[in-house]
């Protein structure tokens, strides 16, 4: 299970651990974005700067902004003390790395702002 934040914007903030090919763990800061509804989103610099993979393109998908085009990396993180090999989206001038619905598949999702309680897992 990890703790999660409520930004002044009231949006579900989470630190996870991406991990690069060479294994280092960098701890960064994700949104939880439940309009978006793959497993991680990220730019598309970000991804090539871990060593990333990557694996096909996806034409077409549709974001808030209309339609884009996005690379599909795999990539790995850490989440809590969990360890995932996930297929993670690369865009350009993606401005927050975003955790998508598909975790609510595997984990369960605690979100009080009356009590400023917010997990995941």
């Amino acid at each position: 299970m990890i703790f999660g934040e409520f930004n002044s914007k009231g949006e579900l903030i989470f630190e996870i651990s991406l991990i690069a090919a060479d294994g280092d763990m960098i701890p960064v800061q994700a949104l939880l974005d439940t309009g978006f509804t793959d497993w991680l989103a990220i730019d598309n610099q970000d991804a090539l700067s871990l060593g990333w993979l990557r694996e096909a393109q996806r034409d077409d998908m549709q974001t808030a902004r209309g339609l884009a085009q996005f690379n599909l990396y795999q990539g790995t993180m850490l989440l809590g003390e969990e360890e995932f090999i996930i297929p993670a989206l690369g865009g350009d001038e993606l401005q927050d790395i975003l955790l998508g619905v598909r975790w609510l598949e595997i984990k369960r999702l605690v979100a009080d702002f009356l009590a400023r309680v917010l997990t995941l897992g």
